[in-house]
């Protein structure tokens, strides 16, 4: 692999352009005003696929953004990878927070900074830069690859679940590699073996029939805004657990192996506590904050509203009050179930002077790959080679639904090995990636491709199939 390697470091400048020409590309896909740049992102991926060998490249429309599929396949023995990846971007405001321009891509110090640079296009360059390096110096891939890159994921990748289900039998493969995640610190490479899945709600609580004066009738009727605070207050005991009957039956709880690893992480509640800046954390008895971030579930209120909100004072009673919840859940738990539950826990402690509504609105499930999947090891071993020291495990408290697609929909273990850093801005301004970690993650990624071309013939020869 010196051949590889010695193309990857003399070629560091010119990547860094093709990097920095991808970045320029405003692909934001939730403004229709940049329907037009992110089609010519998505041309961008699939010209770049087809210059670096890959073959049947194709764009597959949707009735929004391009997805982009191209493979290589031609290892008769090699496991198949479905490399997934988006080149959508977030909206970069507020504009004026961003010390230089968003799609301008700038390098200051060891970081580049840009829109995309870590979510998620410095990442799929990672991906396309490893195969390349592999295809101009070998000749090949040692392994069989397959790329998805769609654009939309940051509206909810909301044509991707159909793409999946027709297309099983063009995405079949042994699992998916997915890099759309961080390492755990720098200089601290990592694995995510797990993600939280989720249950989003909206209720809507409703009192008399239209606004009142809070002179006249304050006193007689029960405010929808104190209803729902009472209601919100009850969803938590004094131990920080929810108290939706049945919440916690399906979790699975975690082994004495993950719990070890998740107390080796350079973790402290009180670094933590002052990044956020809080004075002291909170929530369920019993459990380390890793634990509780990672592998229990938990119910928060992302917003409240009601009544009268402008400027000045207006007195008065308002009809109604809403509150959007979000249920982060952990294996083994249904989110549909969830959701169902909670509405039939709702409308069992709401005040018969009050009506009470729950709107179910979005939700995906939790995933999780054994720590002993053969693929973990492999990228476990990678990952010491790319960057020179042992990674971690962790897992992520966050929700990827494409993750939890790929799974139900493709029957596929998802390797989640990210490049970028939990400071690197992603979605805010200033997002940057690290260009040590840009090349290290190449370099593991050739290596992980090696890694499992060697595990797999040596379960040919040997009869074994967990070699890894």
């Amino acid at each position: 692999m010196e051949k590889i390697f010695s193309h990857i470091e003399s070629n560091r400048a010119f990547f860094l352009n093709e990097l920095k020409e991808f970045l320029s590309i405003p692909s934001i896909s939730s403004q229709t005003d940049h329907n037009h740049e992110t089609r010519r992102c998505a041309q961008w991926v699939s010209d770049h696929m087809h210059s670096i060998g890959m073959q049947n490249v194709r764009m597959f429309e949707t009735s929004g953004h391009p997805i982009v599929y191209g493979e290589w396949m031609k290892h008769p023995e090699g496991p198949t990878i479905l490399c997934y990846g988006h080149y959508d971007v977030q909206p970069v405001d507020p504009l004026d927070l961003w010390t230089s321009p968003p799609f301008e891509a700038t390098i200051r110090g060891k970081n580049l900074y840009a829109r995309g640079a870590e979510d998620d296009k410095g990442q799929v360059f990672i991906l396309l830069k490893s195969i390349e390096a592999c295809m101009k110096n070998s000749g090949g891939l040692p392994v069989n690859i397959k790329m998805l890159i769609e654009g939309e994921e940051e509206i909810g990748s909301i044509h991707l679940e159909d793409f999946l289900r027709a297309n099983k039998g063009l995405l079949k493969a042994d699992f998916a590699l997915v890099s759309d995640t961080s390492m755990f610190d720098r200089d601290l490479p990592s694995v995510c073996y797990g993600l939280r899945g989720l249950a989003f709600v909206e209720m809507e609580v409703t009192g008399p029939s239209k606004d009142l004066h809070s002179g006249a009738f304050g006193g007689a009727l029960h405010n929808p805004i104190q209803a729902l605070c009472e209601i919100i207050g009850r969803l938590h005991d004094e131990k920080g657990r929810v108290t939706i009957p049945g919440f916690y039956e399906a979790v699975l709880p975690l082994t004495d192996r993950e719990r070890d690893a998740f107390k080796a992480l350079p973790h402290t509640d009180e670094t933590f506590a002052k990044k956020v800046g809080v004075k002291r954390l909170y929530g369920e008895k019993g459990f380390s904050t890793l634990e509780r971030l990672w592998a229990r579930p938990t119910l928060e209120c992302n917003g409240i509203w009601g009544g009268y909100t402008g400027e000045g004072a207006k007195t008065v009673l308002p009809s109604k009050a809403h509150a959007k919840l979000s249920m982060r859940l952990v294996p083994d738990q249904d989110p549909v179930a969830i959701a169902r539950s909670f509405s039939e826990h709702i409308q069992h402690i709401a005040p018969e002077s009050i009506k009470v509504k729950v709107n179910s609105v979005a939700g995906c499930e939790p995933v999780l790959t054994p720590i002993d999947s053969p693929w973990i090891k492999a990228i476990i071993s990678a990952l010491k080679r790319g960057f020179g020291r042992e990674p971690v495990y962790q897992r992520e408290g966050g929700s990827i639904p494409v993750v939890a697609q790929l799974k139900k929909i493709l029957d596929l273990d998802p390797v989640l090995v990210g490049f970028g850093l939990p400071d690197g801005n992603a979605h805010a301004p200033d997002e940057y990636i690290d260009l040590d970690n840009l090349f290290s993650g190449i370099r593991t990624l050739v290596y992980f491709y090696h890694e499992l071309s060697y595990s797999r013939a040596e379960e040919s020869s040997s009869g074994m199939h967990d070699r890894i």
